[in-house]
């Protein structure tokens, strides 16, 4: 994708928010260290949507995704090893998400009957997230608008519910964990737990790291389907239980 402005990109945010300064740093493309000079610009929002992440999706109202490179690096500064990030000067196609209408919101809460799927606890809307399964740093582009009459089987393949409350946030989690992936290769391991119910650690190498292919490399990881992660665990403990009652 032809390369916009900084000028240009710059007045597509908005004045003084965390994107414009996460922006402003990153406009000389070179190398930032996330650790002594992201968080001073933008604290704890640098990385996520409110910064790197926000920049490199776009949005649907014109404003490209940033080409933003990183790396792991010795900091002079620090005196240790942390995330480095440099801006390109390259974009590329927006990957927002697109706005859920409030009646298809209030069918997938219904349908799930309010409850997060990690505590498994019926809660009020406001402490719900509706996510989406395939994390949107992996779609490649932006999200085609949905359609409210959507069938239950539709919704219950593209959105799980997840916790948003004063004691933590799920959806967060996931994020930082699908961060982590892309980054490292190495796939999500929900509450510390090392498992998969399909593959393994490693994210597969003929599955690419983006687009609509990718959501293939997806299936397995608990923060993809808790619900079926879950299921596949406790089904392989009861094994292992059998297994040795047996013995």
């Amino acid at each position: 994708m032809n390369p916009e402005s900084a000028e240009s990109l710059k007045s597509k945010l908005k004045s003084g928010s965390s994107q414009s300064k996460v922006f402003d740093l990153l406009s000389d493309q070179k190398w930032h260290c996330r650790n002594c000079e992201g968080k001073k610009v933008a604290s704890n929002q640098y990385a996520g949507g409110g910064g790197i992440q926000g920049l490199e999706r776009g949005n649907r109202s014109g404003r490209p995704g940033l080409v933003i490179e990183t790396k792991r690096e010795i900091c002079q500064v620090c005196q240790k090893i942390t995330i480095w990030d440099r801006w390109t000067g390259e974009t590329r196609e927006a990957n927002a998400s697109a706005n859920l209408p409030p009646k298809l919101v209030k069918r997938i809460l219904e349908i799930y009957n309010y409850i997060d799927v990690i505590e498994n606890r019926q809660r009020l809307p406001h402490e719900l997230v509706i996510d989406h399964r395939f994390p949107m740093e992996r779609w490649g582009k932006s999200e085609p608008n949905h359609d409210v009459n959507m069938s239950e089987t539709e919704i219950r393949n593209k959105f799980q519910l997840l916790k948003k409350d004063s004691s933590g946030n799920h959806n967060l989690l996931k994020s930082r964990s699908c961060e982590k992936c892309i980054e490292t290769g190495n796939r999500g391991t929900p509450l510390g737990l090392e498992f998969w119910y399909f593959g393994n650690e490693k994210w597969p190498d003929n599955i690419p790291q983006s687009g609509s292919e990718a959501e293939e490399g997806c299936v397995g990881c608990g923060w993809y389907n808790f619900e079926a992660w879950r299921t596949a665990l406790n089904a392989t403990l009861k094994q292992v239980e059998s297994q040795n009652f047996l013995e």
